[in-house]
This record gives C-alpha cells, sequence and structure tokens, in this order.
C-alpha cells in the first residue's frame, strides 16, 4: 500500500474499472472534464449511474492505493469515513489522477465558494479550477491571496476571499448558508463535488468546509452523530429517512422552510417543506 493524493480538481470513483460507460469518458480522462460529463448527461443516463459510481475525490485529498492494474488504482479515501472499510471509503479511480502528497505545511484551509480559480501567483494566471469542499495546507499569505500546497511537490494561490479556515469555528447557520449555494443544482449520485451533489454528499462536503469529520453515506452518518428526537429538531440539524426494516437511505438539513437537500435523480436541490411521503419514512433526526 501506498499514500497518494488525487492530482485532479475532482476523479470520480467508481465500483469496478469496468464500471464506466461511453458516455462517461469525459470523468476518466487523464484530465477529467467533470462539467461537461455532468451536462452530457439526462435524468435516465444519471439514474444509470447507480451501483457504477461511488464517491468523488477532490484536488490533494489523500488516499491509500492497495492495488493497481489496467491504468486503475483501487483506493480508499480516509477523509470519507465509511462503515465498508475502517480505513476510509474504497472503490476504484484511474491512475492518472493521483499523484504524490502535498508537501508538508499547516493551517488548512477550505474552498468555501462552489468553484475557485487556483492561480500560479497572486493576480497570474488560472491553474485549475478548485472545487467547493477543496481542503489544502496554507504555506504562506500575501497580497489578499494564499499560497496552498499542491500535490506532486507544486504549490498555487487562492484568493482568501474564496478561502474559510477549517480551523474556525462554526454553527447551524454556516452549515444552512453554505449549503444553500447550490440551490438548483442537478442531483449526481456520487457526487461530492460543485459539479453534482448526492443527499449524504452535501452533508459531506459542507462539513469538510466545517472542519467537521462525517461519514460519507447517509446511514453512516445517522449512525455516527448525536440522534434526538424527531420533533426536538431546530435548523442547521439532520434528519434522516428510512423504509420499514431498511437502512437510511435519505438526509437532509433541519431549515425554517422544513428541509434543504439534494433530491431524488432528476430533481435538484432544493429548499421545501416536508411533504407527506417524506413524514412517512421520517426515522430520526441528528446534531452536531
Amino acid at each position: 500500500m501506498k499514500l497518494l493524493a488525487a492530482k485532479v480538481p475532482v476523479s470520480t470513483v467508481w465500483t469496478s474499472p469496468d464500471a464506466p460507460r461511453e458516455i462517461d469518458a469525459p470523468a476518466i480522462a487523464a484530465q477529467p472534464d467533470v462539467a461537461a460529463w455532468a451536462k452530457s448527461m439526462d435524468t435516465e443516463t444519471r439514474l444509470g449511474l447507480h451501483g457504477r459510481t461511488l464517491t468523488q475525490l477532490l484536488f490533494a485529498e489523500p488516499v491509500i492505493v492497495r492495488s493497481e492494474r489496467d491504468g486503475w488504482s483501487e483506493i480508499v479515501a480516509p477523509w470519507q469515513p465509511s462503515s465498508k472499510d475502517e480505513l476510509g471509503y474504497p472503490g476504484w479511480v484511474p491512475s492518472s489522477h493521483l499523484g504524490e502528497l502535498p508537501g508538508s505545511a499547516s493551517a488548512p484551509v477550505a474552498v468555501a465558494v462552489p468553484m475557485a480559480s487556483l492561480l500560479a501567483e497572486p493576480g497570474g494566471d488560472d491553474v485549475a479550477e478548485l472545487s467547493f469542499a477543496t481542503v489544502l495546507a496554507s504555506v504562506e499569505h500575501a497580497d489578499g491571496h494564499t499560497r496552498v500546497a499542491t500535490p506532486d511537490g507544486g504549490s498555487g494561490w487562492l484568493a482568501d476571499a474564496v478561502l474559510r479556515s477549517v480551523e474556525e469555528s462554526s454553527g447551524a447557520e454556516d452549515r444552512l448558508r453554505l449549503g444553500s449555494l447550490f440551490l438548483g443544482l442537478e442531483y449526481l449520485w456520487g457526487g461530492t463535488s460543485a459539479y453534482g451533489l448526492d443527499c449524504s454528499g452535501l452533508v459531506h462536503a459542507v462539513s469538510r468546509v466545517l472542519g467537521l469529520r462525517t461519514p460519507r453515506d447517509a446511514h453512516d452518518q445517522a449512525a455516527a452523530m448525536e440522534n434526538i428526537p424527531v420533533d426536538e429538531a431546530r435548523p442547521g440539524d439532520l434528519y434522516f429517512f428510512a423504509r420499514p426494516d431498511k437502512p437510511v437511505h435519505h438526509v437532509g438539513f433541519v431549515s425554517a422552510e422544513g428541509m434543504l437537500h439534494a433530491s431524488e435523480t432528476g430533481k435538484r436541490l432544493e429548499n421545501e417543506p416536508l411533504t407527506d411521503d417524506r413524514r412517512a419514512t421520517l426515522v430520526t433526526a441528528a446534531r452536531f
């Protein structure tokens, strides 16, 4: 096993090297175009991701590589706790998406806007477009910018205005404000990036920006967090949903309107009152 990091802005994690379809080619290219991939899929095509995609890695996110074959790496993502594996979330990614871990640094910062430009130097050329919830170690500050360590021994600069220290304290209003940045974004099975989110991916990504270690999947989130009675839930807490004798399958942030959540495939991230169908499967709530 070896420890590497994602060196592309977003790398989709697959159930196996055989899982991607022809339409998924932009997502698995050496330089993936996740925006084009997401735009190319209609509702039916997105539904076809079930059983194919698992989650996503963001730029500089560490991974443990367990094996390699035919240009693919079997990985575990330790920043994404999961009951699937005690070391983190398992799956497969193209080996071309991985590089050496960033050099040592401190004071981690997170991208707190949907997309942010990584610059060669303050005011310089764009190197990459980084997604919300990308976490990087800062090296120095100058001229309203922060220099961050990047994979393969490099570095780049981000405007301070797009960053948030993950060590800064946070509250319920921060969770709802950050989640609301993606109102209208189309649901993406396995999504944890600004190009598409699933229900637990929204919770996981927002938590990462706020420095909170939250499992990747909804049923693991429900098991790991402090459960509270549904009638005691307040804005910023979580609602969890399950069918009789089945594991939790959906999660959303409690809001003044009802729930802020990434609804199922074919819909978009919304903040809406709970429907009767939702109330029928609401099983518990949890507090950060």
